[in-house]
């Protein structure tokens, strides 16, 4: 056909070489970018679809739950044998088979209590697609503690918003909840062992087309920051699916938000949690700032599950995210169980000898 439109060039045959024809794009900068991405349901899918797809090099993907039935409507990167297995193994697989040169590290965990702040600490680029505040708020303070900006998304039904917290200098995502919002976060956080029946009560209506526009709105704000373009920071992108209208918010910055406190910068430590018993690493921290230094972990740690009915008590030292439906039960009386918990060592307690690993630090 004589009237095709024929682009010659040294890497025409190149699998980036169409990303390539932008002025600004570099491909390589792609290639060096390390992703933390949280949540891998069906907006998850279409996130990790598209960084594969643009040559993202590594990808740390988190999630706590497995492939279902439901997901297979919504979700690109799922298959029905895939049912009962880990999302983020899942995942992981298939967005190293659309991009073989992609290095993509699954991790099935709760957000919340099992993921540690090395993790943010080593990301370029935070992607979430969550589906709680509980879960947001916890990125959000991870990532303001890390000094990093982290791109959120959400969808129901046919709306969706995609929008770009810097809490270092900008609105965070706490800044954006007013009290309705507190209240039902506190509510969500008083009970710690939620049944599966009840976590399903949470679902929302959810849409593939809406998950492809909203995930391809946060992967266009990712590809920007990479490169260091203007990014929606402290906005948000509001899409209508019924309506097709679009339009920007600008969120305000709350200068009383406990995410805005100044920390201490984070430091990284030639120790593993695996090693390191708890009494050694108290010692540790008060060689460097005193006899009287406390431990102050970042999310509250299981101590035991108390039956308040019988007051049957069980020493459990593993993460609150971890805990089943069954163990959450009294064996007893089958009455729900309360969690003993605690968030500060002081070298009073009986588990110094055990190694941070032992009582749910996370690895990272």
């Amino acid at each position: 056909m004589d009237d095709v439109l024929r682009l010659s060039g040294v890497r025409g045959d190149d699998r980036f070489s169409r990303f390539e024809l932008i002025s600004w794009w570099d491909q390589e900068r792609l290639s060096r970018t390390r992703v933390l991405l949280i949540g891998v349901g069906a907006l998850g899918n279409e996130l990790l679809k598209n960084l594969a797809l643009l040559g993202v090099g590594r990808i740390f993907v988190a999630d706590l739950d497995v492939v279902e039935d439901a997901n297979l409507s919504r979700s690109v990167l799922f298959r029905p044998e895939d049912c009962g297995q880990p999302k983020a193994e899942v995942a992981a697989r298939r967005a190293a088979e659309i991009y073989p040169e992609l290095l993509v590290r699954p991790f099935s965990g709760n957000v919340v209590y099992d993921l540690g702040l090395g993790v943010f600490r080593w990301a370029d680029v935070i992607l979430a697609g969550l589906d709680n505040r509980e879960a947001r708020v916890a990125v959000d303070r991870a990532a303001a503690r890390s000094g990093k900006v982290w791109i959120d998304g959400a969808i129901e039904r046919l709306t969706g918003v995609a929008r770009v917290f810097d809490p270092a200098g900008g609105p965070c995502y706490e800044c954006t909840m007013n009290e309705v919002d507190w209240k039902m976060l506190e509510a969500r956080r008083s009970c710690a062992l939620l049944s599966r029946e009840e976590l399903l009560e949470g679902k929302v209506p959810t849409t593939l087309t809406t998950a492809s526009v909203i995930a391809g709105i946060q992967c266009q704000e990712a590809v920007k920051l990479i490169h260091g373009l203007d990014i929606l920071s402290g906005k948000g992108f509001v899409f209508d699916g019924m309506t097709h209208q679009s339009y920007l918010v600008t969120y305000p910055r709350d200068e009383t938000c406990p995410s805005h406190e100044a920390d201490a910068p984070l430091e990284r430590l030639d120790a593993s949690v695996g090693r390191t018993r708890v009494g050694e690493f108290l010692e540790r921290v008060r060689s460097d700032l005193g006899p009287e230094a406390i431990v102050e972990t970042n999310s509250d740690l299981l101590r035991a599950l108390r039956c308040p009915r019988c007051s049957d008590e069980t020493p459990m030292f593993t993460s609150l995210g971890q805990v089943t439906e069954k163990e959450g039960r009294c064996p007893r009386c089958g009455e729900h169980r309360v969690p003993e918990t605690f968030h500060t060592i002081d070298g009073r307690e009986p588990f110094l000898d055990r190694t941070l690993g032992e009582i749910s630090v996370p690895p990272w």
